[in-house]
């Protein structure tokens, strides 16, 4: 009730952009009045558009959480069709920027003093706006040029005000629809929510940053964007001022004397590096977080995304790559297992006959004309079909570098990004089967057995109390259940049906043998008994057949 508003909000919204039966089926509806014009079909040529296009107006009309929720999906294309992938990537945050007066407002407030104090110079005109905050440029009483980035006024209110709605929504959508239920809804909206709270916080972006530039501290060619932490705060970070053209813009690139072959190269072994050996890497590399310096050097910006992998998901990543250039399904599946939760259900026949499907269409084609990212997010499609979790951190390598990608292709149309891949792999398996290695996780696994036989007593203990007791928990696990149950009913039908027919003839055979005994004439004697016990029974034979074959279970 507190967010009735919204709701509703939403609901027009739905509606305007070709799903209002959506609205129904969730039942918004029921909760507030709204005209029926807006919920049933209103214009045909409302549906011209396709699916993807009115998700992306849907979202964008909704604004800030919305976007970003859109903008997230948009890195699980092991979940989502890939023409509704292309619209989400290119959500954008229709929004004006904050008036001076406010941001200088938040300034103040949270870098505790007046800006005349701290900056010797502040541009009031953004260079960049966005859902939930915008750039500014300025330059620090030290004379440093930097870049300033505000956290709009009353933007966090509005986000977890939009993000409660959406858990509520993904409840009921997975209660009433089977496809949410398949999708795992909630369990991407709780996964979406941590990761833009997290971004919310402008801190977590400055560490990443930093984590990043120590990553890289040797690298001249690598320029990470220095932050200033006396000046920085949840909704305030201050960086280096870095200035350089953006990878797509080819023309000017070319002007300069860039060698484009040169920073794709470089770009590629930044994040292969991030992505396989140090397992922190830069999750959303695309043309605009991406610049080009002096001397065919690059820098990355906006550090909001970020993935991270554990040396055990590194090395199966490197399996599974290593897997698909042998055109192995058996070591895919083994791979892919040993990165998610396979549920005890999967059908692991099925499972191999996807894999090799997936095997034809690559087949005889060459490394260098295959794309990486999408190869391996149509084997966590392949994944996710037989519902294996993979996790987050994993699926977004994928979106990695299928972005990645995309922004190499047109610097250096020759370079394979398969090809580039395959030495990092053969590297992380090479360091998988080394003897110190092998050493260092003998010597771990024996820890964790010394940590069992540690606790062996008082698990024992434990349950010898329970025995005492005599509460020992039993659970029966019956695969079979339904089958059994089936052919129970199938044989009490058939004892029904035998026990109601012996039963009335037993009770016709003594009616008859009782009357001629007694020599009584009787009513009995005078009517057509046996004539009308047959036709009796017969009904109630076919009554009792009837009602058994209409179960399915005789």
């Amino acid at each position: 009730m507190r967010h009735i508003q919204r709701y509703r909000e939403i609901a027009v919204a739905f509606s305007r952009n070709g799903f209002g039966y959506v609205v129904k089926e969730l039942g918004l509806d029921q909760l507030f009045p709204l005209p029926r014009r807006l919920i049933v079909k209103r214009k045909q040529e409302e549906y011209s558009k396709s699916v993807g296009i009115r998700i992306r107006s849907f979202l964008e009309e909704l604004g800030p959480a919305f976007i970003k929720i859109g903008q997230m999906a948009s890195t699980r294309p092991d979940l989502i069709p890939a023409d509704v992938i292309k619209e989400l990537e290119q959500l954008q945050d229709q929004i004006s920027p904050v008036s001076w007066e406010e941001i200088r407002t938040i300034l103040e407030r949270e870098l505790a003093a007046p800006l005349e104090d701290i900056f010797q110079d502040f541009d009031k005109s953004p260079i960049g706006v966005a859902s939930i905050g915008q750039v500014h440029k300025a330059t620090l009483k030290s004379g440093e040029t930097v870049a300033v980035k505000v956290q709009r006024p009353s933007i966090e209110k509005t986000i977890h005000t939009d993000l409660e709605i959406l858990h509520e929504l993904a409840d009921r959508a997975e209660d009433r629809l089977k496809s949410a239920a398949k999708y795992q809804i909630k369990d991407m909206i709780t996964e979406f929510s941590k990761a833009i709270k997290e971004e919310l916080d402008f801190i977590n972006e400055g560490r990443n940053a930093d984590l990043m530039a120590r990553q890289f501290s040797d690298d001249k060619d690598l320029i990470i964007p220095k932050i200033y932490w006396p000046y920085s705060t949840k909704k305030v970070l201050t960086m280096e001022f870095i200035e350089g053209i953006k990878l797509n813009d080819l023309e000017a690139l070319e002007k300069n004397g860039y060698a484009t072959e040169q920073l794709a190269e470089k770009l590629v072994q930044v994040i292969f590096y991030q992505i396989f050996k140090d397992g922190f890497f830069h999750a959303d590399p695309h043309n605009g977080n991406v610049l080009a310096l002096t001397g065919n050097r690059i820098a990355l910006m906006d550090f909001g995304m970020a993935g991270r992998l554990s040396p055990e998901m590194k090395t199966h990543l490197a399996s599974l790559i290593m897997a698909m250039v042998k055109q192995d399904s058996h070591d895919m599946i083994r791979a892919i297992k040993k990165m998610g939760v396979v549920p005890d259900k999967v059908n692991l026949h099925e499972l191999r006959g996807d894999m090799d499907k997936f095997i034809i269409k690559y087949y005889d084609t060459p490394l260098s004309e295959v794309s990486l990212g999408e190869a391996i997010t149509d084997l966590f499609s392949i994944a996710n079909d037989h519902e294996i979790e993979i996790p987050s951190d994993l699926t977004l390598v994928g979106k990695t570098l299928l972005t990645l990608e995309g922004v190499v292709e047109p610097l250096a149309p020759k370079l394979s990004i398969m090809d580039a891949a395959e030495p990092f792999g053969k590297e992380l398996i090479k360091e998988r089967y080394h003897p110190k290695k092998i050493a260092e996780d003998l010597f771990e696994q024996f820890n964790d057995y010394g940590d069992v036989l540690h606790d062996m007593p008082e698990i024992v203990q434990e349950l010898s109390t329970m025995v005492r007791k005599r509460k020992i928990p039993i659970q029966i696990s019956v695969p079979e259940a339904d089958s059994f149950f089936s052919k129970l009913d199938r044989v009490s039908n058939r004892l029904s049906f035998s026990i109601v027919l012996l039963a009335f003839s037993l009770i016709m055979v003594g009616l008859i043998i009782g009357s001629a005994l007694g020599r009584q004439s009787s009513l009995l004697w005078e009517l057509p008994a046996i004539e009308i016990g047959f036709v009796i029974a017969m009904l109630m034979f076919a009554w009792l057949i009837y009602s058994i074959f209409r179960s399915g279970r005789f």
